[in-house]
């Protein structure tokens, strides 16, 4: 059951991310001058997501 878990946390992170991806880049088009203060965000939120992701994948590997 391990690995299924560890897939499963892998693939909820990819759509997390890519979540995170979208919303920064829809508000950086409909408002160009808070381009920095996005990217930023979405570079803090995207680690968070892959430290949560990378813990998932650890405890599932290990039980």
């Amino acid at each position: 059951m391990g690995p299924i878990g560890a897939g499963i946390a892998v693939l909820g992170a990819a759509i997390g991310i890519g979540l995170v991806g979208y919303s920064a880049l829809t508000g950086m088009a409909r408002q160009p001058e808070a381009a920095a203060k996005l990217q930023t965000a979405m570079i803090i939120a995207g680690a968070l997501i892959e430290g949560v992701a990378l813990f998932a994948v650890v405890v599932c590997l290990l039980k």
